[in-house]
């Protein structure tokens, strides 16, 4: 599906407007929707006619008619019936493509927004409610079209039939039927905002439930190493129980709405057949035995068709609170800006930071606070400092992860506030401290989002990155699948995966993030060995704690809370005296 496509999905939900965004989604297909609608009308047919044909021979066997009527009015009911079988696999197939369509369509539209979402959004939002509003939500609005559709076609189709034929026989029996609508409008609408009310309800305490389950999937070593199974499962049984006391309250909603529904429309369906009889019997209008049977089956199946619409309001409120849902998503507005800017088809890799600072939402100071720094194109920066100093903030910036608050960032003399970073982004490559691979290939994984990448391009890459070795011993080679998150290798094998997916890429601007902290003495060796191999030529920023990782850096920049404190080459700084010596003394064990 085409960016425009998407688009436009995104555009036509509305979380104020659930019912509306829905109709203007699946209105795009009119073609497919309008095929559907003609072949429900046409197999519904039989639906609201044979009771007129109930009628015509009830009333042929009470006057003692002929036999060869009787035959005609069945030929006339078969024939009808066997209509139902092609248009109803028409409708199907036209009206069933159409909600796959939508539910397709909104998970690609989720799928694209998520994609350009801030990074500040992704670390406010768990994942797993991501993932429920992808999988869960979407489910519920495709469950909606497919269960209340069919019933509110029928019904309107059994209405429209019933009172023209209603009409046509007995006129004066009209403002009966015009009873049961406003009975099942008014049921309707007494029970809207409570059935809102609770299902939004019902929505967060499975959205928390999400949450904490997949918090105690990826917490699960940490709670094994420490023995808190049982801190684990509390947390998760709170969520469920909250999950258990909603939907408890929702069903009991739900209950009253379907017991109501029912009896107002039983009632008003025997109401009508007596109604007729006492017509009939006492002469207050001409109608025969037939007609009484002809307008108690339409109104008994007006009713019926009421009633089964009544019941559907749960699915209805639970597919129309996941339309509002999945609203919170398509129109979040924090969003990377980049429609509109400047593509990057080339980058040579000069990098520098004027009076850059950045402030987090909700804090009192500046993560970072006017760094002023060049960094040549082809030359290796590191960055050091205590925890909170502002190290990964300014990998960020670098990255358009994060924005300056204020001052700038400029990419080969160009604002980068005024490029498409999707663009320049092509020519970056990261290695963080947790190396990040898919379930998949080890070939996939190295080849991530390229096309076409020859075979010797991978096997170099793997080669330079110290990982051929390891991978031409796997029982498949690099055909081998690596597990979820590459839970089958090692740290320090998943590492220089990292380092090879980023070699086969040849990036201009490479972003080491702790790239060795996680690692043994011999992996970190591999490692380093690898990183030397990929820096050389290319402008990398280094952060590390272990300074023996960045003694060969250019220029070694020290940081301390947000500000620039020191820099210089590692001698020069050792000489100096001054922060850098004290953390190299200190992690030489000579301090």
């Amino acid at each position: 599906m085409g960016r425009k496509t998407l688009s436009r999905v995104t555009d036509l939900i509305d979380g104020d407007h659930p019912a509306r965004s829905i109709l203007r989604v699946i209105a795009r297909r009119r073609g497919r929707l309008s095929i559907a609608v003609l072949a429900f009308t046409l197999k519904e047919i039989p639906l609201w006619f044979l009771p007129v044909i109930t009628a015509a021979i009830i009333d042929i066997v009470a006057a003692d008619g002929p036999v060869d009527d009787v035959v005609w009015w069945f030929a006339v009911a078969a024939g009808l019936l066997l209509q139902n079988y092609p248009n109803h696999i028409l409708y199907t197939r036209n009206f069933m493509t159409v909600v796959r369509d939508t539910g397709a369509d909104l998970r690609n539209a989720l799928a694209a927004r998520l994609q350009s979402l801030s990074i500040g959004y992704h670390s406010r939002m768990s994942s797993s409610v991501v993932q429920t509003k992808v999988v869960r939500d979407v489910e519920n609005i495709e469950l909606m079209l497919q269960q209340v559709t069919h019933p509110l076609l029928s019904a309107t189709m059994v209405m429209v039939g019933a009172i023209s034929m209603t009409a046509i026989a007995v006129p004066q029996f009209l403002p009966v039927y015009a009873l049961a609508v406003p009975i099942a409008i008014g049921i309707r609408y007494g029970m809207r905002k409570r059935s809102r009310e609770r299902n939004e309800l019902f929505r967060r305490e499975v959205e928390v439930l999400s949450a904490r389950v997949g918090e105690m999937a990826s917490l699960m070593p940490v709670t094994r190493a420490h023995g808190l199974e049982e801190t684990a499962v509390t947390r998760v049984a709170g969520g469920a129980d909250g999950v258990r006391r909603a939907g408890l309250h929702l069903d009991m909603l739900n209950g009253h709405v379907a017991s109501v529904s029912w009896v107002a429309m039983q009632l008003l369906g025997v109401g009508c057949l007596v109604l007729a009889a006492v017509f009939s019997l006492t002469g207050i209008l001409p109608i025969s035995p037939g007609e009484v049977v002809l307008l108690s089956t339409y109104f008994t199946l007006l009713t019926q068709g009421l009633t089964q619409l009544l019941m559907l309001i749960p699915v209805g409120a639970r597919g129309l609170e996941s339309v509002r849902s999945i609203a919170e998503v398509l129109q979040e507005p924090d969003l990377e800006q980049n429609e509109g800017k400047a593509p990057v088809d080339a980058v040579d890799g000069t990098l520098s930071l004027e009076a850059a600072s950045h402030r987090y939402a909700g804090s009192d100071e500046d993560a970072l606070h006017r760094i002023d720094l060049h960094i040549p194109a082809g030359s290796t920066y590191a960055f050091v400092g205590s925890s909170g100093s502002g190290k990964s903030t300014l990998l960020n910036l670098v990255l358009g992860f994060l924005r300056p608050s204020e001052g700038r960032i400029l990419l080969d003399g160009k604002d980068m506030q005024r490029l498409d970073l999707r663009t320049v982004r092509r020519f970056v490559s990261v290695v963080p401290q947790e190396s990040v691979l898919f379930e998949g290939t080890i070939r996939d994984n190295v080849a991530y989002g390229l096309r076409g990448v020859e075979d010797a391009r991978i096997e170099a890459a793997l080669r330079d990155a110290n990982a051929w070795e390891f991978v031409a011993a796997q029982p498949d080679g690099w055909n081998t699948v690596v597990g979820e998150r590459g839970a089958r290798l090692s740290g320090g094998q998943r590492q220089r995966l990292a380092i090879a997916r980023a070699l086969v890429r040849d990036p201009r601007i490479l972003l080491l993030d702790e790239a060795t902290s996680a690692l043994d003495p011999e992996s970190e060796e591999l490692v380093k060995d690898a990183l030397n191999r990929l820096m050389k030529g290319r402008t990398t920023l280094v952060v590390a704690h272990r300074l023996s990782t960045v003694r060969q850096a250019d220029t070694i920049v020290v940081l301390e809370r947000g500000q620039i404190v020191e820099r210089g080459s590692h001698d020069e700084l050792v000489a100096l005296g001054g922060r850098y010596a004290q953390l190299h003394l200190t992690q030489a064990g000579l301090a």
